[in-house]
């Protein structure tokens, strides 16, 4: 059962996923109000050469740029603030009322100029019987889009796993349950090294990138279009660990923890590569599981 205090899912915050939500959100919206308009005693939507067919234009020209910009400032607030699903409803009840209003004042605009004829006059009126519209042409997408991507994330996650864990005939060895195999969004294998071989996995929206080494002992980087937040899930209790929104590492290969200005900061063992932050977020797990070695 979800809490309105529960975190919500970093999936949801997916430049892939707002876009298509807001994609979905359009045509669904455009559909649905098409459909209604001959049930609706107060609709002046028009799809004809008619002055009312601009102010149709105009009307969803203006809620579609509101609600990209809406999705645009959750995009860019995803790591700095913590969301809560309290915050998250809260937050698109606030784009539903918003598109109300603008739906309301361009109502009452085009009343007044004559271009349309309405049974109903009163803003007030005009902006609650809006609501309902609003509501379903824009709170049903945005749930079943919800509903979409968490099924997907699900899937993934469970497509991301540990030999070990994998039903076969064959007989395999200790070496061969600690590969670590990574699959794509699409389910693809597209990766599997032995976890020595593996030193830490860098987030760049959608896409991650794989850094370990190879039988030569170079560290090299393989990039494939996969979550970090799939990964953190689908490895939990293993040496894979969180330790900033852009990283995951492998508790193996730290070599040394050394406390900055900023905070800690990671160094590997055997391989040149930059030190990796701690953020405040994940620095108590780091540094315990680091102490417990």
């Amino acid at each position: 059962m979800i809490s309105l205090n529960d975190k919500v899912p970093d999936y949801l915050f997916g430049k892939h996923q707002l876009i298509s939500t807001v994609t979905f959100a359009a045509l669904f919206s455009l559909v649905f109000l098409m459909v209604s308009i001959p049930f609706s005693d107060n609709a002046w939507f028009k799809l004809d050469t008619t002055r009312a067919f601009s102010y149709t234009i105009r009307f969803f020209m203006i809620a579609l740029l509101m609600v990209c910009i809406s999705k645009r400032l959750m995009y860019m607030l995803r790591y700095s603030h913590n969301w809560k699903f309290g915050e998250y409803v809260l937050w698109n009840i606030i784009e539903i009322v918003a598109v109300c209003g603008s739906y309301t004042y361009l109502t009452y605009y085009a009343s007044e100029q004559g271009v349309i004829t309405l049974t109903e006059t009163d803003p007030d009126k005009i902006f609650f019987n809006s609501i309902t519209y609003c509501v379903i042409s824009l709170g049903v997408p945005y749930i079943i889009a919800g509903m979409y991507f968490a099924i997907n994330e699900k899937d993934n996650t469970i497509r991301l796993m540990n030999y070990g864990n994998v039903v076969t005939d064959e007989t395999y060895s200790a070496q061969d349950e600690k590969k670590i195999t990574i699959f794509d969004n699409n389910g693809v294998l597209k990766l599997s090294i032995k976890s020595s071989n593996l030193y830490y996995i860098e987030s760049n929206d959608n896409f991650i990138k794989v850094w370990y080494t190879d039988s030569g002992g170079i560290l090299k980087q393989y990039m494939l279009r996969c979550r970090l937040k799939t990964i953190e899930d689908s490895f939990k209790e293993s040496e894979l660990v969180r330790c900033h929104r852009k990283y995951i590492v492998n508790m193996n290969h730290i070599k040394m923890l050394t406390k900055e200005k900023d905070g800690y900061v990671i160094e590997l063992d055997g391989v040149a590569s930059e030190p990796i932050p701690i953020s405040k977020t994940y620095e108590e797990n780091v540094l315990s599981r680091f102490n417990s070695r």
